[in-house]
């Protein structure tokens, strides 16, 4: 075929906002699932799915569970793909309402009118954004450190970010900072809270969301996003509180706790008319027959049993580390709170008893050794506001906390080892130069 010839010109046809996006980076675009790996830096489930599976991880009526007791079966109608799903998934929203109507913050009930579901959080957010921001003209605002999917999303419908920092210590929402916001600027129309954080862990206090709500001049909404939200203590969702502020979304989702994230279904609570906004403008059929069936069934009580019990797994686990993580040398302090499945931590330079620092190229060589010569891969932090020298650990199962704690410590010895090595050598090139200049 002779080659051909074509005015098109990518640079000039795609939208500046793209060609400049610097996608979300994912935790797999670092470290592959090789088999063998322990996986601490995705936030995942480690003890597997919120779903009552036997021994050889199937469904099966015949299958035992263990003494006296069977696993049902989850009827995922596999005839039935030619067809395309229900739209509006009705039973889906109402087993989700049925999980937060706890009646800790109002009496009131919420119904499937609240709620839009979508392909992970993710959808909500950028759902949220095109439904209320004129490209180039409106802004959201955020709170640093974040979950990085605001911003890209944010970009990728051209819409600029106000910042409004997390105070530290605890990383709490500065209220009179994104009030002060608001007041000077009526172009934000969305702000993005991450309760408990990411990557902070921190849960914010409900006072202060609520002081945010309470703004007398400010007409957006307030999207609250509690991915987390089941390792935090109970009845510390804001989920059904929507029925009571016309202007609050929360999101949340079956990809931590319920350890299903690869179904893809995320929730956001709100009030019915922003829901019908939401609901007008996704794509018609966005959430699949086998995702909706295996969440309405991760959703039913026998299912939900298995959620609760492996979210007790992982809070025994968070406070194994909590207590220790500060013994090996070299571990700083955690930083922000912890109602999550991870933590965050400061690596110190040398162990806190020779006067080690927080130092984001230590956290860096410990990141990089754990995951090249161990095979334990957790996240670093340590370039967000607020978290230098900072990993952010996922929780694992016990037997994977008992090896990270032997090859954080052994790791961390040879970082500081080398460092002392590197420390010595300069001092003494430094010597031999100032002998150089005397002689």
């Amino acid at each position: 075929m002779s080659p051909t010839t074509s005015p098109f010109d990518l640079p000039k046809c795609a939208r500046p906002n793209i060609l400049a996006l610097e996608p979300y980076r994912c935790a797999r675009d670092d470290y592959k699932d090789d088999g063998t790996n322990i996986l601490l830096d995705a936030n995942e489930n480690a003890y597997g799915p919120g779903l009552a599976l036997g021994n050889d991880g199937k469904l099966s009526d015949a299958t035992a569970n263990g003494p006296g007791e069977s696993v049902a079966a989850i009827d995922v109608d596999l005839l039935g793909l030619n067809r395309y799903p229900d739209p509006h998934q009705p039973e889906l929203k109402q087993a989700l309402c049925n999980l937060r109507n706890t009646h800790a913050h109002t009496p009131k009930t919420l119904t499937p009118e609240h709620l839009f579901v979508g392909v992970g959080s993710d959808e909500a957010i950028d759902a949220l954004l095109r439904a209320f921001c004129v490209p180039g003209k409106d802004r959201i605002l955020t709170c640093p450190p974040t979950y990085g999917m605001y911003s890209v999303s944010a970009q990728v419908n051209d819409v600029a970010i106000t910042k409004v920092p997390l105070l530290s210590p605890g990383f709490g929402i500065d209220v009179p900072g994104i009030t002060s916001a608001l007041s000077a600027d009526s172009s934000i129309k969305l702000v993005y809270l991450c309760s408990p954080g990411n990557p902070t862990g921190s849960l914010l206090k409900k006072e202060d969301v609520q002081k945010v709500l309470e703004h007398p001049t400010w007409n957006g909404v307030v999207v609250l996003d509690e991915a987390y939200i089941d390792f935090a203590p109970q009845n510390s969702s804001l989920a059904e509180w929507v029925t009571e502020w016309p202007n609050l979304v929360v999101m949340q989702t079956l990809s931590k706790a319920f350890g299903l994230a690869g179904i893809r279904l995320g929730a956001a609570f709100t009030d019915p008319a922003i829901a019908k906004i939401l609901n007008s403008l996704k794509a018609p059929y966005n959430i699949s027959n086998p995702t909706s069936q295996l969440a309405r069934a991760a959703l039913s009580e026998k299912h939900l049993s298995v959620m609760r019990k492996n979210t007790d797994l992982i809070v025994k686990q968070r406070n194994r580390l909590l207590q220790e993580m500060p013994k090996v040398p070299g571990v700083g302090k955690f930083l922000g709170g912890k109602a999550s499945n991870f933590l965050l931590v400061e690596m110190l330079d040398a162990p806190s008893t020779e006067g080690g620092k927080p130092s984001n190229e230590t956290a860096l060589a410990v990141y990089e050794s754990l995951a090249e010569s161990k095979g334990v891969v957790v996240r670093f932090r340590g370039k967000e506001h607020g978290c230098l020298g900072c990993l952010r650990v996922t929780v694992g199962t016990e037997k994977e906390v008992d090896r990270f704690l032997e090859e954080l410590k052994n790791v961390l010895e040879a970082v500081h080892r080398s460092a002392g090595k590197l420390g010595q050598k300069e001092e003494e090139e430094r010597e031999r130069e100032a002998n150089d200049v005397v002689a």
